[in-house]
């Protein structure tokens, strides 16, 4: 396939699609650059929607950035491209997370040979759903191609047993419970509930609290009586996926975000879907206690619950011209 020619509308359409990528509280906090003489786009932290109090450390921004440079790369590719990456590539300028030059024609492979598949209708219908799923179990050919999806990036996609799935769901309701009652962190999740504009998250996609008990599904409410959230019956066994990295530096953050946007996209393309599990990872003990003894040292980036229900809702997304900075990069 030959390349598509960077006009203003292609490049309208490679960072729509990097911005569709999920992040926490939908804060977005990417912005992008091009460098036109070299066919460079940059990738860039806002460091004003930074969680500074759930996430001090910036690992959850960079899972972010992280996935939305996975979007960008199957985006390049889509379009005839061949997406050379580096991760942190500028020393001096640590608010640049990435760079992706956009080289041809794009081949069957990418630069680190290994399969990049045309997931770009995914990258358009992927949405996080907080809603009750039906229970059904994930075929073993399925998980088998999500834990190769995370290999491709770096990472590993485990999906432990009911008895583990049960303990890392008891360390997740103590993360909940810490946070909910937690005035600070309370504040910061309430300030990110927004009806208006293009950021945040609408009331809409919040979801129902779990009337089993078997899922604690995140309070975004912090408690406020005016999006009181209804009560529903979620699935009682469910699928949680664990995903790790072998080491716990930027670097793995920004590749644990790609893993899971990979991992989220290839599960969007057989109808499955997705709502990740973050609040034992703020606390840095809960995080250490996710560890699995077994599977040898692994941190853990992420924990998703996996299966079949309804779509999330499309959460709002800022436009190109409020994300793409203009001028050349020095």
């Amino acid at each position: 396939m030959e390349p598509t020619a960077l006009d203003a509308a292609t490049l309208e359409k490679l960072i729509s699609a990097a911005s569709a990528a999920p992040s926490f509280h939908n804060t977005q906090p990417w912005r992008y650059r091009l460098d036109p003489e070299t066919a460079t786009l940059e990738l860039r932290v806002r460091p004003d929607r930074a969680l500074r109090e759930m996430d001090p450390t910036g690992r959850a921004l960079h899972i972010s950035i992280g996935a939305a440079l996975f979007n960008l790369r199957v985006a390049v590719a889509h379009f005839g491209w061949r997406p050379v990456v580096r991760l942190l590539p500028r020393y001096d300028q640590p608010e640049v997370l990435a760079s992706v030059r956009l080289a041809g024609p794009a081949h069957e492979r990418t630069t680190h040979g290994r399969d990049l598949p045309d997931l770009y209708e995914s990258v358009w219908h992927r949405h996080s759903s907080r809603f009750p799923f039906d229970g059904r179990a994930l075929p073993a050919e399925l998980l088998a191609s999500l834990a190769d999806a995370a290999y491709e990036e770096d990472a590993v996609l485990r999906v432990p047993g009911p008895a583990e799935t049960r303990r890392l769901l008891r360390i997740t309701a103590e993360g909940e419970w810490r946070t909910t009652n937690d005035r600070i962190r309370r504040a910061e999740s309430r300030a990110w509930i927004r009806e208006e504009g293009r950021e945040g998250l609408p009331s809409s996609a919040l979801g129902p609290q779990d009337a089993g008990g078997h899922i604690p599904v995140r309070d975004f409410s912090a408690l406020s009586p005016r999006h009181h959230r209804a009560v529903a019956t979620f699935e009682s066994s469910p699928t949680i996926a664990v995903l790790s990295t072998a080491r716990d530096d930027r670097s793995d953050w920004l590749r644990a975000g790609q893993a899971l946007e990979h991992v989220l996209l290839v599960a969007t393309a057989h109808s499955l879907r997705a709502s990740l599990l973050h609040q034992a990872l703020e606390w840095p003990d809960l995080r250490w206690a996710l560890r699995d003894a077994e599977t040898g040292p692994s941190h853990v980036q992420m924990l998703m619950r996996l299966g079949y229900g309804p779509a999330g809702p499309e959460t709002p997304r800022r436009e190109t011209r409020e994300v793409l900075e203009s001028g050349v990069t020095a």
